[in-house]
């Protein structure tokens, strides 16, 4: 299963240093029943760039809450196994509401080793996730301009690097 998991670049420079994501409880983001049917699509290719997306706007929602975080959302793309043990379970809080969508809660923290890659912005997306995560608040209230700014921030396609390239990401 792969499942994606929203980082700031100062959690991933933790991450690397400790050799693990977590500790558990970790939430991330998956092809979940519930992201299916909202996506109503049966290209697997589709639905995990679905999932992506959900966790790259968790990722925004961590860099808001750090006004020192370096504006660039991460996430990391995970490979773990799916297995009927409870060490991943959909939809954690029984809320299938659209914040939800993709939800996925890790038990227990996960080797880095188990990553296939890390999704980064670029430095030209640094402006507009900045102005997202200042607009976040208000589009969460309703306010249209603002969630024009926050999606102006999804416009930016997350960056592809291998997991051996994370010394150079955290720099």
């Amino acid at each position: 299963m792969r499942v994606y998991v929203p980082l700031t670049l100062s959690g991933l420079a933790s991450v690397h240093g400790t050799g693990e994501i977590g500790p558990g409880p970790l939430t991330a983001y998956a092809v979940t029943p519930g992201l299916r049917e909202w996506y109503v699509s049966d290209d697997i290719e589709e639905l995990e760039y679905a999932a992506l997306n959900r966790a790259a706007s968790a990722s925004l929602r961590l860099i808001a809450g750090k006004p020192d975080e370096l504006r660039r959302r991460v996430v990391v793309a995970l490979d773990v196994p799916d297995v009927p043990d409870g060490s991943v379970a959909a939809d954690p809080d029984h809320i299938l509401d659209a914040s939800s969508l993709g939800e996925v809660r890790l038990a227990d923290a996960v080797p880095l080793s188990k990553a296939a890659a890390v999704h980064v912005d670029a430095d030209d997306a640094e402006k507009d996730v900045a102005a997202a995560a200042a607009a976040l608040g208000a589009a969460d209230l309703g306010d249209d301009d603002a969630q024009f700014t926050v999606d102006g921030a999804e416009d930016h396609e997350l960056l592809w690097f291998g997991i051996q390239e994370i010394p150079g990401l955290i720099a």
